[in-house]
């Protein structure tokens, strides 16, 4: 394949992602970003009827949103709150490219307007709005490359992989001669070694530095890391040693996240290691969004590398009126005739009060230049490439330092006698001879002299124009350049010294379209690509593009196409038992536990019961899954589960000096926002030592916490599960826990589904490890609160409920008994009549005076069995015991007719009249007969044979203890249960 027809064959899904893009945001405007503009106009660059470029004013506020170069907007005379929106403006509305942003005493932007702007529009009321859409510039930068208009253009890597018989081709056969007698090479490997890297890490790195510096091949080198296995830390190590051996590299990541990580890793090894304090962090530089990264002074070794904060220091120390060329030359003249100087500061004062003494000018002088020089020398050698600044020029420069520092000390003793600092820094000879005790500090003078004179002939810094040529310079003299894949256009447009590694993280996040951009760098020979494939891809909005493979990365087509990769093996994070399903299923048992995972100590239980030991599925039957706005689901059921774990493990650990970390996943952002708002008092940074985060799987894509916690949210009876049948994205999910891993899901639906999630509900319990929800109290107890808030009745009525689990009467409802309850939206009422079925189902009888029969049951046949207790004052329940013929036997059971007001009661009496009419009269008192179990009634049990006799047995189990959490409901002292509404016929409730 060409290399034009492999650039071509992106350009057509990149159109279809952009329009799914778009058009995924309009389905969200109500939380878009919105500013007012309160001017337009016309800006120097406007040439219609294309260049319809203006300059727009904002309003401002507070942490309000900002707009970014590469902005998609809709200027509109209303805010949007979503795309019927832009139908129902009065004027049309313009879309406009954010071009360029300033900030001064007004934010200002320059857009590229899609039609014309009339000035008057919408402005005379401040009605003119603008709502980012989109933003285009990753994807504007894709176009560009796959163009061809970067201004690299190299393609050589790209058609080494285009190659048919493409394939590690293993060491250069002429690099690989020298490499036994290599002194660098023999180092490197003391270095590695010296890093603590298992088998596996130190193959990956070495075979890629005997990769780094051949210059005969073009070469990609393919390093899988499964979860837990070391990326981070093989790639700083790699990173490291070509910062030793001067490889200039280019080190990518698909996030901003991703690229600060690896950063900061390597500038802590490198802070770690360097001789001198700072010195050489100016071979590393990290560069991009500075808010997006977040880089801040809490990271002052990453503040000391990223690009704009170097900028900053090294254009105040290269300035001419103030910086390092003019304090160096202010100490120079001060130290060789400190009285002339003076003499010029009292001319230049002449006839003004409070002159300064000799000895204060030249202190204050001395003090002021000092701190100055300070300043100019740290950032100097901090912010400067070795290149320019070399290791002996840096021990010069802490010289002057160390000096300056004695000098200061010995001016400061002397200060105070007349004359004192004039004889010394005056030389005179006679005095030097009388003052024995000043010979040091000449000395001192005279050798801080002389070193700040080498330094000004040995060290000369050179002249900017402005910040943007300073940042030019350190990005073409730096050795290790850290970036966004998508920000590495920028260095298409720098001439500098060739790149000759490009090493890209998190490989298989990123669209093999967008690996293009870093690929076609000027002199690039080698890409080193680290990654999983068995991961996370890169996200794709566009479902025909997504089949298209737009989101495939170059690392899993290398790997689909059979090339060779170093696999790290040994995994550090989980519990073996966490780690058992994930390295079986997606890496073939080829990960092995490393030492510390199965060690005694590394099995924490943090809440009590075999539920929560290290690893455990647990089913919720119950719950169900709600489609909400955004294209997401949510199931309030799994985010009361998660609130109640997290609830107890707050009160189990909080306070006793523990630190745990725990992490709330699920595939869709509803529920991630259900959760949070379940538990919104735990969530707190990872700082605190009960820290709780609630995110998606793609937000915890290279993450770990203590503890995990995965709701799997889908709950239907044909096991659609959508995207979350996505094994990649099951395999992140299981991978992020150190100590515990507990997945909450429907077995029925996940087993339905036939997806990977079968497989491990299924592995849940060969190993055991599968629980039903209602087996733990607390956890019944929550779901049973959730179904009842939720207006879910029907679930706590229906055959198996939690409500009837352990009852001693079979229950069966009417119709109009569902329909009724079903109308009831008070909560509290709901509670109560659950909290009276479940002590009814277990015998529980209102005692006789606090019984209240209506007076309105007119006397009829059922008027005997008819029971009626109120609820809530303002409603009855109705009920009677009856009688149900079960193959060979009769057997009591309750019957729940209605909850109504009293007033009805005679009309469902009548009802029942006729219902009861055909029963015999020896049925009627089967129905009334009742067995005594100390203060429960009990059912009674008959053969159909011996009925007549009544010699019934009062059943064959004692009376069974309600669940608490059933009982937590009940309003009055006595213990209670819940339940719920089903379908018209009558049921039979039992386990």
């Amino acid at each position: 394949m060409s290399t034009a027809h492999y650039m071509k064959a992106f350009i057509t899904p990149l159109h279809v992602e952009t329009h799914a893009d778009l058009l995924s945001s309009t389905e969200s405007l109500a939380g878009a970003p919105t500013y007012r503009i309160l001017r337009v106009r016309k800006s120097k660059d406007y040439k219609p009827p294309k260049d319809l470029f203006y300059e727009i004013s904002m309003e401002e506020t507070r942490g309000g949103y900002v707009p970014w170069v590469g902005d998609l907007i809709a200027l509109t005379n209303v805010k949007l709150k979503c795309i019927d929106d832009l139908r129902k403006t009065q004027q049309s509305y313009h879309v406009a490219f954010v071009h360029a942003v300033k900030r001064g005493n007004r934010l200002t932007a320059s857009i590229l307007s899609s039609k014309p702007i009339v000035d008057e529009e919408g402005l005379k009321n401040g009605t003119l709005f603008a709502v980012r859409l989109i933003n285009l510039t990753t994807n504007l930068r894709i176009w560009r490359s796959l163009h061809l208009e970067l201004e690299g253009r190299n393609m050589n890597v790209i058609e080494k992989v285009l190659q048919n018989n493409f394939n590690d081709d293993g060491d250069c056969t002429i690099c690989s001669s020298r490499k036994k007698s290599d002194a660098a090479s023999a180092c490197i490997r003391d270095t590695l070694q010296s890093s603590n890297l298992n088998s596996s890490q130190e193959a990956a790195v070495l075979s890629c530095i005997h990769t780094a510096r051949c210059w005969h091949q073009y070469t990609v080198k393919l390093v899988q890391g499964p979860p837990g296995t070391g990326k981070t830390k093989t790639a700083s190590c790699l990173l490291h040693a070509l910062l030793r051996m001067k490889c200039r590299t280019l080190t990518c990541a698909p996030t901003n996240i991703a690229v600060v990580e690896v950063a900061a890793r390597v500038v802590s090894t490198v802070a770690d290691l360097v001789e001198y304090e700072t010195y050489g962090m100016g071979d590393i530089i990290l560069f991009g969004n500075w808010e997006r990264m977040k880089v801040d002074g809490d990271q002052n070794d990453l503040l000391h590398v990223f690009l704009d904060h170097r900028a900053d220091i090294l254009e105040k120390s290269f300035d001419p009126s103030t910086g390092w060329k003019h304090i160096l030359a202010l100490l120079i003249s001060l130290l060789e005739d400190s009285e002339a100087q003076y003499h010029l500061y009292l001319q230049d004062n002449m006839g003004k009060e409070g002159l300064l003494t000799c000895e204060q000018f030249v202190w204050k002088r001395f003090d002021f230049s000092g701190k100055q020089l300070k300043f100019c020398i740290v950032n100097l050698y901090t912010h400067l490439p070795t290149t320019l600044i070399s290791l002996q020029v840096m021990r010069i420069m802490t010289r002057a330092l160390d000096l300056m520092t004695s000098l200061e000390t010995l001016l400061l003793s002397l200060s105070a006698a007349d004359e004192g600092l004039k004889q010394i820094l005056g030389e005179n000879e006679d005095e030097e001879r009388k003052l024995h005790n000043r010979i040091k500090l000449i000395n001192e003078k005279r050798e801080c002299l002389n070193t700040l004179r080498l330094l000004s002939l040995k060290f000369q810094v050179p002249e900017f124009a402005d910040k943007n040529a300073i940042e030019k310079f350190c990005l073409s003299n730096a050795c290790l350049i850290f970036c966004t894949v998508s920000s590495s256009a920028r260095l298409h447009s720098i001439r500098m010294a060739p790149l000759r590694c490009l090493v890209i993280d998190e490989a298989a996040q990123l669209k093999e379209c967008e690996s293009t951009i870093p690929l076609q760098l000027f002199g690039l020979h080698h890409a080193i690509l680290i990654g999983d494939e068995r991961q996370l891809p890169a996200i794709v909005n566009s479902e025909i593009s997504g089949k298209a493979g737009f989101g495939r990365s170059l690392f899993e087509r290398l790997v689909k196409l059979g090339c060779k990769s170093h696999l790290l093996n040994i995994q550090y994070r989980m519990h073996p038992s966490i780690s058992l399903f994930p390295n079986t299923e997606f890496y073939g048992s080829q990960v092995l536990d490393a030492p510390n995972v199965k060690e005694t100590g590394y099995r924490r239980r943090f809440l009590q019961g075999d539920m929560f030991e290290s690893y455990s599925f647990i089913n919720l039957a119950h719950g169900k899954e709600e489609f909400v706005e955004q294209r997401s689901f949510k199931n309030t059921v799994e985010a009361a589960a998660a609130a109640d774990i997290v609830g107890r493990l707050f009160k189990d650990i909080n306070g006793t000096g523990q630190k745990v970390s725990i992490g709330i996943i699920s595939p869709y952002q509803a529920q991630v926002h259900a959760i949070q708002e379940k538990i919104g008092k735990f969530i707190s940074d990872s700082d605190s030592a009960f820290s709780v985060s609630v995110g998606t799987v793609d937000g915890f894509q290279g993450g770990e916490e203590d503890l995990i916690i995965i709701s799997t949210v889908r709950s239907n009876e044909n096991g659609s599960v959508g995207f979350v049948s996505n094994p990649q994205r099951a395999n992140v999910a299981l991978t992020r826990a150190r100590f515990c891993l507990w997945i909450l899901g429907n077995e029925a639906t996940l087993v339905r589904s036939g997806s990977i999630w079968k497989k491990i509900v299924n592995d849940a319990k060969h190993r055991q490890c599968f629980y039903n929800a209602e087996e733990d109290e607390s956890l019944d107890q929550a779901i049973t609160e959730s179904l009842i808030e939720h207006g879910r009745l029907d679930v706590l009525l229906r055959t198996h409920s939690p409500l009837f689990r352990n009852a001693r009467w079979m229950v069966f409802f009417s119709d109009d008994f569902r329909r009724s309850v079903a109308r009831v939206k008070n909560v509290r009422i709901c509670k109560e009549v659950l909290s009276l079925l479940a002590k009814l189902s277990n015998g529980w009888r209102q005692r006789q005076s606090r019984k209240k029969r209506s007076l309105m049951v007119p006397s009829g046949i059922s008027s005997p069995l008819i029971e009626q207790y109120n609820v809530s004052g303002q409603l009855n329940m109705v009920w009677t015991v009856d009688i149900l013929q079960e193959n060979s036997f009769w057997i009591h059971v309750l019957k729940v007719w209605d909850i109504l007001p009293s007033s009805d009661i005679p009309k469902l009496a009548m009802s029942l009249d006729t219902l009861f009419w055909n029963y015999t009269e020896e049925q009627m008192n089967l129905c009334l007969y009742k067995c005594m179990e100390g203060n429960l009634v009990v059912p009674m049990r008959w053969t159909v044979d011996s009925s007549s006799d009544r010699q019934g047995s009062c059943g064959d189990a004692d009376a069974v203890q309600l669940p608490k959490s059933l009982a937590s409901l009940c309003l009055e002292d006595e213990p209670g249960t819940t339940g719920k509404a089903a379908r018209k016929q009558w049921r039979l409730k039992r386990n």
